[in-house]
C-alpha cells in the first residue's frame, strides 16, 4: 500500500514543476475569460464611441450612395470609391480592434502571466497519431468542452429570445417609423442585446476559470516518489557532495603542505600534534600558523620539514595549544606571544649560529625544553 500511495499524484506541485511545465507552455488558459474580455472590450467600445460611430457610418453610407453620373461609367473611378470607403470603414472601427487586441492580449497575463515557449511550437509526432486523437476527442475534456459551447449557443439564444420577448412592442413600432428614428433605435436594442450577452459570458467565465485553474493544479500534481527526486536533485546526491567535500579538503591540504617548506619552524607533540609557525618581521605583527595536523598529517608535516630543513621543536603544550586555538593563516593569539617568541629566539640564534659556524667562536644554542603556556589553553592531550 504504501509503494502504491508512492506512485499516486497527490502532492501539488513545486514551483520548479511549475517553471519546467512553463518552460514547455503549459499554463493555465480559459477560451471563456478571452471571450469574456473580447466581447466586454467590444461593448464597452461600442456603448462610449456610439455616437461616433453613428456619425461616421451615417457619412460613409452617403458617401457610398453619392456616385457622379461620369463615375458610373468607369471602372477606376468606382474602385477608387470603394477604396476610399473601406479605408474610412477601418478608420472607424479601428479603435473598437484595438480595444478587443488589448483585451485578447491581457488574457493569459490574468492567468498567470505571458510565455514564449520554443518547445510549444516544437513538432511533436505523439499528437499525428490517430489513435491518441480519437482518444482526445473522446475525453472528459472534449465532452466538457462541448457542453460548454452547447451552454453558450443555448444562452446566445436565450438571450435573443429574451431581448425579442421584451423588446417585441418596440420592433412592431419600428415598422410605422420613419427610418431616421427606427434605425437608432434597432442600433439601441442590438447593443442591448449584446450586453446581456455578455454579462452571460461572465457567469461562465467565473465557472470556468477556477475550474481551469484547478485542473492545471491537478495535471501537474506529483507522486510522493517524485518529490524526493526532485528535492534529491536540488539538494545534490550524498555521495556525491562526499566526494566533493573530500576533494576540497585534500586540495586544502595540498595548499596547506605547500607551505610547510616555507615555515620557520615546527612545533611538535612530538606525535600527535605539528604546527608549523612562520614569521617575517617585515609583514607580520606576530607569527603565522601556516599549516597543522594530528596523526598522519602531522607526521607529514614533520617528514616535510625534514626534507627541506625546517627545525622541528618538540614542545608539547605549545604545539597543543596552538593546534586547539589557532587557525590555519591566523596569527599567534597574545596569550601565546611569550611562548612563541622563545621558540622563536632559538630559530634566530640557530639561523645566526648556522650562517656563521663555529669560526667565529659561537657555541649552538640550546634548543627550549619547556616554555610557559598559559592555564586553559593546553587541552591537556597527553602524548
Amino acid at each position: 500500500m504504501a509503494e502504491e500511495s508512492d506512485l499516486e499524484k497527490t502532492e501539488p506541485a513545486s514551483a520548479r514543476r511549475i517553471e519546467q511545465a512553463r518552460e514547455e507552455g503549459q499554463v493555465p488558459q480559459s477560451r471563456e475569460l478571452m471571450a469574456f474580455l473580447v466581447m466586454a472590450a467590444g461593448a464597452g467600445g461600442i456603448m462610449a464611441l456610439s455616437g461616433w460611430f453613428a456619425t461616421r457610418t451615417q457619412s460613409i453610407f452617403r458617401q457610398g450612395l453619392t456616385l457622379e453620373r461620369q463615375d458610373a461609367f468607369d471602372t477606376n473611378a468606382i474602385g477608387q470609391h470603394l477604396l476610399h470607403l473601406g479605408a474610412e470603414a477601418l478608420t472607424m472601427l479601428a479603435p473598437l480592434f484595438l480595444a478587443t487586441l488589448v483585451a485578447a492580449i491581457m488574457t493569459p497575463f490574468l492567468l498567470g502571466g505571458w510565455v514564449i515557449s520554443p518547445k510549444a511550437l516544437a513538432l511533436k509526432f505523439d499528437r499525428m497519431d490517430p489513435l491518441k486523437g480519437l482518444a482526445r476527442m473522446f475525453s472528459w475534456q472534449s465532452i466538457a468542452e462541448m457542453v460548454k459551447g452547447l451552454l453558450k449557443a443555448f444562452m446566445l439564444v436565450g438571450v435573443v429570445l429574451w431581448v425579442v420577448a421584451n423588446e417585441r412592442d418596440s420592433l412592431f413600432a419600428m415598422l410605422a417609423q420613419p427610418i431616421e428614428v427606427a434605425l437608432p433605435a434597432f442600433g439601441k436594442m442590438l447593443l442591448y442585446a449584446f450586453v446581456a450577452f455578455v454579462a452571460v459570458l461572465a457567469v461562465v467565465a467565473l465557472i470556468d476559470v477556477p475550474f481551469q485553474l484547478w485542473q492545471y493544479a491537478k495535471q501537474l500534481r506529483m507522486t510522493r516518489e517524485e518529490v524526493r527526486k526532485e528535492m534529491k536533485e536540488q539538494e545534490g546526491d550524498p555521495q556525491l557532495k562526499a566526494r566533493i567535500r573530500s576533494q576540497q579538503r585534500e586540495l586544502a591540504r595540498n595548499r596547506m603542505m605547500s607551505e610547510v617548506p616555507k615555515a620557520d619552524v615546527v612545533v611538535t607533540n612530538p606525535t600527535h600534534f605539528a604546527v608549523a609557525l612562520k614569521y617575517d618581521n617585515t609583514r607580520m605583527g606576530a607569527p603565522l600558523v601556516v599549516a597543522k595536523g594530528m596523526n598522519l598529517v602531522a607526521q607529514r608535516i614533520r617528514d616535510l620539514a625534514g626534507e627541506n630543513n625546517v627545525p622541528v621543536i618538540e614542545l608539547p603544550p605549545l604545539a597543543r595549544a596552538l593546534h586547539r586555538h589557532v587557525d590555519i593563516g591566523e596569527s599567534v593569539p597574545a596569550a601565546l606571544y611569550t611562548a612563541v617568541a622563545e621558540v622563536m629566539a632559538y630559530i634566530y640564534q640557530m639561523n645566526a649560529f648556522m650562517a656563521q659556524g663555529t669560526a667565529a667562536g659561537l657555541l649552538p644554542p640550546l634548543a627550549p625544553v619547556a616554555v610557559a603556556v598559559p592555564a586553559g589553553l593546553d587541552p591537556g592531550i597527553p602524548d
